[in-house]
């Protein structure tokens, strides 16, 4: 029942099943603003083909790489993927280790394209957990696609939802000690510009690959009222067609955001 309720949604058109029939079948002007995607399924994926769990994650920043170039032809404003969490410094060593290379690797690979694709990279977490080498890494990429104009691509590491609400109320309880404003006169509006996606349009879509149903304390504010789409799909085989699939379905939902359907 859950699965029917929440789950992925398969179209009604048997015919709508490959990349260009579901890409000629989304309703542009009811596209996503900001899509935020839990890359869920590497480890599996690589342990169902006796690989080691570092394969699935090289395999899945391949992935990454073609979905955010859809986004990009897309012209989705915003785009957040949840790369690691906070959680995820309880993985073992080695795939932590293999994790930071990972990023590292593939910054100084990828940043030169995502330049020219006008895409404006922003990392969000703490970042002061990682080396200073890294933190220099993802400054430089930030600083570099700052003033391009085209996709703002979120990478979400060191990432809690529930740790960002914890700096948010920080920085909120640290403007009432000076005297910046008062505990009653603390609005909506103000933690919005506190969070780390401030500025960006609220989360409207989340995808979630590899059968969880969850969102795992990915973005708690930011998804007060996103639509969910899941798949069974591992990350690293999540294809353009099943991205496809997910806003033609998110173009059908009935948004009504506490209100009454505008549907007749």
């Amino acid at each position: 029942m859950l699965k029917k309720l929440f789950g992925k949604k398969k179209s009604s058109n048997k015919q709508i099943n490959t990349e260009k029939e579901l890409l000629d079948n989304i309703d542009r002007s009811r596209l996503p603003r900001h899509v935020a995607i839990i890359m869920d399924g590497n480890g599996r994926w690589a342990s169902g083909k006796g690989m080691v769990r570092s394969a699935g994650h090289a395999s899945g920043v391949k992935t990454l790489k073609t979905i955010l170039r859809a986004a990009v032809d897309l012209k989705i404003e915003a785009f957040t993927v949840y790369a690691f969490s906070t959680e995820n410094w309880k993985r073992p060593t080695a795939e932590v280790d293999f994790l930071m290379k990972l990023f590292a690797d593939s910054l100084a690979r990828e940043l030169d394209e995502m330049d020219e694709l006008g895409i404006r990279i922003k990392f969000i977490g703490r970042l002061d957990g990682f080396s200073p080498y890294l933190q220099e890494q993802f400054d430089n990429a930030c600083r570099r696609t700052a003033d391009n104009t085209g996709v703002r691509f979120n990478v979400a590491v060191n990432y809690g939802g529930q740790d960002e609400m914890v700096r948010v109320a920080q920085a909120l309880a640290e403007d009432v000690k000076a005297g910046k404003t008062l505990p009653e006169d603390i609005t909506a509006d103000m933690i919005e510009s506190h969070l780390d996606t401030s500025g960006m349009p609220p989360v409207d879509l989340v995808i979630r690959t590899s059968g969880d149903m969850r969102l795992s304390n990915f973005l708690i504010w930011q998804t007060a009222y996103a639509e969910l789409w899941f798949t069974d799909t591992n990350w690293p085989d999540f294809t353009k067609a099943e991205f496809f699939e997910a806003l033609v379905d998110f173009s059908k939902r009935d948004r009504r955001f506490g209100g009454l359907s505008k549907k007749k």
